[in-house]
């Protein structure tokens, strides 16, 4: 009997060990620079500025602090300025490719999937250095934010490795030789630095994305507000073409004439509206080619009052 105890004893002491101690080690030694002008278009790509700027309390660019409200509790945007104290000033490049394409900080603690590392996985590195050298050129600022607000059991991070061997697939963007130049562009785009899938896919009890049901909306989406389907179902896309598609990408502007209103606004102003008309046509020739698929009769109906307006 003293050998079972003992045995658990020492089981439940390595558990602990393996979800307390960040046991990652340091970041990958990357001896490669990017290109900032280049890095300014992939931090458009990757839709940083609407996040990591707090525009509605006048927050200084790619200073953190804004609020997102989920069913876990509210989370805060870092600083992603080169501020030292405050910011990612003292992150070495392996650290910041670490950090973006494998959700783990410097120190070695899993960052929570608010954070949509899950889809920046697929990022290739070159991206990754050009958006590096591109935030080391950013004005630093000073803006300490405060820690999550988050409900109790979810602020323990450690439980955040369980989360990940369940549900955190990495690995990079692989593309398909049997498809166009163009579709392959927009799917790197759209299920890597574009995050769509992040927003516009329901998730499940423990926040992981349903993805039987990519991209077909959710009533609950950001700060709990509906998100439209945007496969090519009658309930999404499907009645649209893809020059319909790219225009309202450019412009916000619906092909009955409406707007893009709600966290999408943001989206066409701080990144789609910045891209390369061939990367919205890309984007635009990849959702039209996805499964269509239904979405929830509510869903579609609160979506897309919601982002109509």
């Amino acid at each position: 009997m003293r050998w079972v105890i003992a045995f658990a004893l020492v089981v439940l002491a390595a558990l602990a060990a393996w979800l307390l101690v960040p046991w990652r080690g340091a970041p990958p030694e990357i001896a490669a620079s990017g290109d900032a002008a280049r890095g300014e278009y992939v931090l458009r790509l990757g839709g940083c500025v609407s996040c990591h700027t707090d525009e509605q309390n006048d927050g200084a660019f790619l200073a953190g602090g804004r609020a997102l409200a989920t069913p876990f509790g509210t989370f805060l945007t870092p600083n992603i300025t080169p501020d030292p104290e405050t910011g990612i000033g003292g992150w070495s490049t392996g650290a910041f490719v670490r950090a973006v394409r494998d959700g783990v900080a410097p120190g070695g603690h899993p960052y929570f999937p608010a954070f949509p590392y899950t889809s920046y996985t697929r990022m290739t590195e070159q991206d990754l250095l050009d958006l590096k050298a591109h935030l080391d050129t950013v004005e630093p600022a000073a803006n300490p934010v405060p820690e999550h607000a988050l409900d109790f059991p979810f602020g323990f991070r450690p439980l955040l490795d369980g989360w990940r061997l369940l549900f955190f697939e990495d690995g990079a963007f692989e593309p398909d030789p049997a498809q166009s130049e163009a579709w392959n562009r927009g799917a790197y785009i759209v299920t890597g630095p574009g995050h769509c899938g992040e927003c516009h896919t329901p998730r499940n009890a423990l926040g992981a994305r349903r993805h039987e049901r990519f991209l077909a909306g959710t009533s609950d989406g950001p700060d709990g507000k509906p998100v439209p389907n945007i496969t090519p179902h009658e309930d999404g896309i499907g009645g649209w073409s893809r020059s319909d598609i790219a225009f309202a990408l450019q412009t916000g502007i619906l092909p009955d004439g409406d707007v893009l209103g709600g966290a999408m606004s943001e989206v066409i102003d701080d990144a789609t509206s910045h891209l390369t008309a061939d990367d919205r046509n890309a984007i635009a020739e990849y959702l039209l080619s996805l499964p269509p698929l239904p979405g929830a009769p509510e869903e579609a109906e609160e979506a897309g009052e919601a982002e109509e307006g």
